[in-house]
């Protein structure tokens, strides 16, 4: 038995709506920043599961920005715009802080599977919150879901597809992205990963420093 032709139509066109959602948030998690660097590093050190469950933080984010920017909520954006100055110079202190840890990070050997729930957790927590203090990051959230969804992004059901397509276009890079660095990770020494580590907290103080500028200058 068909479909009516009505839901035949409905459903390509979400179909649609998604995959161009989706596109979105794979285009926005792909370059490579402070919060790639710092997922790359982690699945070196910990595994693909802590690194894929850190990128999922930055999705979860993207996921919340998304919400705001495809339902409308005007309230909400401006709260958002408003603390954008706190907020930054709270996500600056505390990528610094993160890369200060990193660097001074000794690599220990660890049997595989060794990182528990905690770690998990905290590893989604971090970059959360970390991708969460880019508050002007909405507004092209609301630029781009006023383009690709248009009428439709005033009703529920486009506003929700549109949003599951960001969060699973963003968590798609970050599986991806995991396994890759997770089939190199056996190839690493602790000597390298000690300059990995020392590498990658420099770039995210130098990440922070940009970003207080930013913020003074503003």
């Amino acid at each position: 038995m068909k479909p009516p032709r009505y839901l035949s139509w409905l459903l390509a066109v979400d179909g649609f709506l998604f995959l161009k959602a989706g596109l979105i948030g794979l285009s926005i998690a792909a370059p490579v920043g402070p919060i790639g660097l710092l997922c790359i590093q982690r699945t070196l050190a910990h595994g693909a599961r802590i690194g894929f469950v850190s990128g999922l933080g930055a999705a979860a984010a993207d996921g919340v920005y998304g919400a705001v920017g495809a339902f409308g909520l005007a309230a909400v954006t401006q709260f958002f715009v408003t603390l954008a100055l706190p907020l930054a110079l709270c996500g600056a202190l505390f990528l610094g802080w993160m890369g200060v840890q990193l660097y001074r990070t000794v690599p220990r050997a660890q049997p595989a599977g060794a990182a528990d729930g905690v770690g998990a957790w905290r590893a989604f927590a971090s970059v959360f919150a970390l991708t969460l203090t880019n508050p002007m990051t909405i507004l092209s959230f609301i630029a781009v879901f006023a383009t690709i969804g248009g009428s439709a992004a005033t009703t529920g059901s486009a506003a929700v597809i549109m949003v599951l397509g960001v969060f699973c276009g963003s968590a798609l890079w970050w599986l991806v992205l995991a396994a890759a660095i997770a089939g190199i990770r056996q190839r690493i020494g602790s000597r390298a990963l000690q300059a990995i580590n020392r590498t990658a907290g420099t770039f995210l103080l130098g990440f922070a420093v940009w970003q207080l500028i930013t913020v003074f200058r503003a």
